[in-house]
């Protein structure tokens, strides 16, 4: 399996009063990628400018950032002939890896623009490059900058950066750094496209916590009361578990709540409600064990959410229901 390390540069609407700004927020204008072969070795390049149709004019953080004028673009090629170009240059077994997680979500989003077929028809597993260098370097949660990682890992800078080959070429360049190969079981998902289907939904566990995609809902009640979703299950010895403390959510977006294994103490599990680009929506669970100190954060964290969601139904004039639940909560 070969790894494609891809970088996108997009532009933006300078006004975002164009009728297109909706449907196409960031028009890409060059696509840049490296090729390594399954030993992380340098095999072969990508480079393309696009000729833009939607945005002409450049905004000024996308010109004050990759240097680039209008004028240096007219001379690239129709977007669709560059995908087509770039995919036959990829081959067949492959992974794309970036560094963030946008690229891949804004290629698909400029893809179904111009009537292009998708890259897949769901969630698309890749390695984020940021991330792994967390992952092997630091604590797991910090996101640096590329050219901070670059210097961390004294890589030479022999060409510039914030353009889309160049920022490529430095992802590729960290990414061989990494040494050890269990930290590339690391994979991400760009869920662009989310499963059609449960037997589609994605369920990976890593070495620190477990994840779940699931398809898509008319709306969040529903989703909040799948019995998948709202289930809390040891993802090691895959017994349904008893909660010590029940669903609840600060925000309305994110849901908690913690349950027992005699055997691998106290999981915590974490959902999130994401929609999708038709309007529909979709969950993504992680679920992680946590310290006994952890899991007392959490009730105070539950406790201080009733208090503040009985406030607000008071202030509202109305009677206080189930504090720290909302309409749609999970039982």
């Amino acid at each position: 399996m070969n790894y494609i390390i891809l970088d996108l540069e997009w532009n933006q609407s300078s006004t975002g009063q164009e009728p297109e700004a909706a449907k196409l927020p960031f028009e890409i204008i060059e696509i840049g990628a490296i090729k390594l072969n399954q030993e992380r070795v340098m095999v072969s390049e990508f480079s393309q400018l696009i000729r833009p149709t939607v945005y002409r004019r450049m905004h000024r953080i996308t010109s004050k950032l990759i240097h680039m004028r209008m004028e240096e673009l007219e001379r690239g090629k129709p977007f669709t002939q560059v995908v087509e170009d770039f995919l036959r240059w990829c081959g067949e077994d492959y992974i794309f890896c970036t560094w963030g997680p946008l690229d891949l979500t804004e290629l698909q989003r400029n893809l179904r623009y111009y009537g292009m077929a998708p890259l897949s028809r769901g969630p698309i597993a890749f390695l984020d490059v940021q991330k792994l260098f967390s992952i092997a370097y630091e604590d797991r949660k910090s996101r640096r900058a590329l050219e901070w990682a670059v210097d961390y890992l004294e890589i030479k800078k022999d060409i510039p950066f914030h353009r889309a080959f160049s920022d490529a070429y430095y992802t590729a360049r960290v990414l061989a750094a990494i040494r050890d190969p269990e930290v590339l079981k690391n994979v991400s998902y760009d869920v662009f496209n989310p499963p059609l289907c449960r037997e589609e939904e994605i369920k990976v566990q890593f070495d620190t916590y477990f994840k779940y995609i699931s398809r898509t809902f008319p709306d969040k009640t529903a989703a909040l009361a799948d019995r998948e979703v709202s289930s809390s299950k040891c993802y090691l010895c895959r017994r349904n578990l008893r909660k010590k403390v029940k669903w609840f959510s600060p925000n309305g977006r994110h849901y908690y709540c913690v349950a027992y294994c005699d055997k691998h103490g106290f999981l915590k599990c974490k959902t999130r409600i994401r929609k999708t680009e038709d309007g529909k929506v979709y969950v993504v669970k992680t679920s992680r064990f946590i310290s006994p100190e952890d899991m007392e954060k959490l009730v105070e964290r539950r406790d201080h959410a009733r208090k503040m969601h009985s406030h607000s139904r008071k202030t509202a004039g109305k009677g206080p229901d189930k504090a720290g639940q909302t309409r749609g909560s999970i039982s």
